[in-house]
C-alpha cells in the first residue's frame, strides 16, 4: 500500500505511459491505438470509438479468427479456392489441440484482462482519493498563502495610512507657519516705510539742526535691521515652499501606493474567499503560463518601506524647518522691537534736547528784547541830553559872539571871557561825548537787533525740528506693529 497523496504506478500486461489527464484527448487516442495494435490499421477499421483488446490481439495472432479484419480478408480472398459444394473436397484447417489451445489462451487472456481491470479500478479509486486530498491540500495551502498575503497587504496599508495621516498633518502645520511667515514679512513693510519716511522728513530740518545725530544713526540702523530680517524671512519662505513641494511629492507617492494596496487587498481578499461553490469561477486556459508580475516579495516590501522612509525623512525635515521658522520669527521680531525702542529713545532724548534749547532761546530772546527796549530808551535819553546841551552851547557861544563886539580896550580877556571859553569847550566836549555814546548805543542796538534776528531764526529752526521729530516722526512711529503681528499671528 502506497502512502496517501503519492502517485500510483501499476504494472499491467501491456504497460503504457500514463497520460497527464485521466481521460486522454481524442487526438491522442488514435495514436495510442496504433502503438498498441501494430497489426491493425485504424484508418481502415470500423468507426468504433472503443474495441476490446482480447479479440483483436487474438485476431492478430490468428488472422482467420478475425472475419472483420480487412487484411485477413484480403489474404483469404487471394488464397481461397473456388467454392466447391462437395464437403469432402475441403481439408481441415486446425487440429483439436489448436482449438483447445485457442480456448485456453482466450480464457487466460480473459482472466488477465479482468485482473488488470480490477487492479485498475482499485488503483483508480485510490488515485481519485489521493488526488482529491492532494488537490484539497493544495487549495488550502493557496488559501492560506492568500490569507497571509492579505494580512501583509493590510499591515503595510495600515502603516501607509498612519504615515499618510502624519504627513498630511505635518504639511498642514507647515502651511500654517508659512502663512504666518508671509504675514510677518508683510508686517515689516510698514515699519520699514515709517523709518524711511522719518529719515526723509528729518532731511527737512534747517540750519544747524541738520546734523547727523543719534536719531539718524538709529534710524539708519533700524532700516538695515528690517531689511536684514526681510532677507532671512524670504530665505526661509523659499525653503518652506520647497519643503511643501517635497512633502506633497512624498504624500502623492504614499497615496498612490495606498490606492494600489487597496486594489490589491480587495482582489486578494476576494480570491481568499473564493470556494469551489462560489459564483464567477470558470476556466481560464493558459493563465498559469502568463507571468505579469513586476516584483518579488522582497522588492514589494522594500518599495513601500522606501516610500514610508522617504515620507518620514521629509516629515522630519519639515518639522525642523518649522522650528527654524518659529525661531526666526521670534528673533526678527525681537531685533526689530529692540531697535525700534532704541530709535524711540533717541527720538525722546533729541526732542528733549531740542525743546530745552528752544526754551533757552526763548529766554535769551526775551532778555534781548528787553535789552533792546532799554537801549532804545537810553538812546532817546542821550539824544534828549544832547539837545539840552546844545542850548547851553548856544548861550555860551552867543555870549562870546556878543562880547567880540566890545569896543577897543573893552575887549579884555577877563575871567568872564575865560570862563565862557571854558564853558564852550566843556559843553562841546560833553556833546561830543554824548554823541559818541549815542553812536555806541546805536551800535549796541544794531547788535541786539542782529542777536534778536538770530535767536528768532534759531527758535524757528528748533520749532521746525520739534515739529518734525515730535509731531511727524513720533506720530508715525506709534503705528509700529505689535510682537504678535511681527510673528504672524494677527
Amino acid at each position: 500500500m502506497e502512502l496517501l497523496g503519492s502517485t500510483l504506478t501499476a504494472t499491467y500486461a501491456h504497460p503504457r505511459p500514463t497520460p497527464a489527464n485521466f481521460l486522454p484527448a481524442v487526438s491522442s487516442m488514435a495514436s495510442s491505438y496504433r502503438d498498441r495494435f501494430p497489426h491493425y490499421n485504424l484508418t481502415h477499421s470500423l468507426s468504433l470509438p472503443w474495441r476490446p483488446s482480447t479479440y483483436y490481439k487474438a485476431a492478430s495472432n490468428w488472422p482467420t479468427l478475425g472475419p472483420y479484419c480487412t487484411r485477413s480478408q484480403r489474404v483469404s480472398e487471394s488464397t481461397m479456392l473456388p467454392f466447391v459444394s462437395n464437403r469432402t473436397t475441403l481439408f481441415t484447417r486446425y487440429t483439436p489441440d489448436d482449438w483447445y489451445r485457442s480456448n485456453l489462451t482466450n480464457f487466460q487472456e480473459s482472466n488477465t484482462s479482468r485482473h488488470n481491470s480490477e487492479r485498475l479500478r482499485v488503483d483508480t479509486s485510490r488515485l481519485i482519493q489521493d488526488k482529491y486530498q492532494q488537490t484539497r491540500k493544495t487549495q488550502a495551502d493557496s488559501t492560506q498563502n492568500l490569507g497571509e498575503r492579505v494580512n501583509d497587504i493590510g499591515f503595510w496599508k495600515s502603516e501607509i495610512i498612519h504615515e499618510l495621516d502624519a504627513m498630511i498633518g505635518e504639511t498642514n502645520e507647515l502651511t500654517d507657519i508659512k502663512k504666518r511667515l508671509e504675514r510677518a514679512l508683510m508686517e515689516t513693510e510698514a515699519p520699514l516705510q515709517v523709518a524711511r519716511e522719518c529719515l526723509f522728513h528729518r532731511e527737512k530740518r534747517m540750519g544747524i539742526d541738520l546734523v547727523h545725530d543719534e536719531v539718524e544713526k538709529e534710524l539708519l540702523t533700524e532700516v538695515d535691521i528690517i531689511l536684514c530680517c526681510q532677507e532671512r524671512m524670504k530665505l526661509y519662505l523659499d525653503k518652506a515652499i520647497a519643503q511643501l513641494a517635497a512633502n506633497r511629492a512624498a504624500q502623492h507617492e504614499l497615496e498612490k501606493d495606498l490606492s494600489d494596496k487597496q486594489s490589491a487587498y480587495r482582489i486578494d481578499d476576494k480570491c481568499h474567499h473564493l470556494r469551489n461553490t462560489s459564483d464567477g469561477v470558470s476556466y481560464f486556459r493558459g493563465v498559469e503560463r502568463m507571468d505579469a508580475t513586476v516584483s518579488v516579495p522582497e522588492s514589494w516590501a522594500k518599495f513601500t518601506d522606501d516610500n514610508i522612509l522617504r515620507s518620514q525623512s521629509e516629515r522630519a525635515a519639515s518639522a525642523k524647518l518649522r522650528d527654524d521658522i518659529q525661531n526666526v520669527l521670534v528673533v526678527t521680531a525681537n531685533e526689530m522691537w529692540n531697535q525700534f525702542n532704541k530709535a524711540n529713545l533717541a527720538f525722546t532724548n533729541r526732542i528733549a534736547e531740542t525743546a530745552d534749547a528752544k526754551n533757552k532761546i526763548q529766554t535769551h530772546l526775551a532778555k534781548t528784547l528787553q535789552e533792546i527796549f532799554q537801549t532804545e530808551m537810553s538812546i532817546e535819553s542821550i539824544k534828549k541830553a544832547i539837545m539840552e546841551k546844545s542850548a547851553f552851547l548856544k548861550v555860551a557861544q552867543t555870549r562870546l559872539d556878543e562880547r567880540t563886539r566890545r569896543p577897543n580896550i573893552e575887549l579884555c580877556r577877563d575871567m568872564a571871557q575865560l570862563r565862557l571859553v571854558n564853558e564852550v569847550y566843556e559843553v562841546d566836549d560833553t556833546i561830543q561825548t554824548l554823541q559818541q555814546r549815542l553812536r555806541e548805543a546805536e551800535d549796541t542796538l544794531q547788535s541786539l537787533a542782529h542777536t534778536k534776528a538770530t535767536l528768532e531764526h534759531d527758535l524757528a529752526v528748533k520749532a521746525n525740528s520739534l515739529y518734525i521729530d515730535q509731531d511727524k516722526c513720533m506720530s508715525m512711529r506709534r503705528s509700529f506693529p505689535s510682537t504678535l503681528r511681527l510673528v504672524g499671528f494677527c
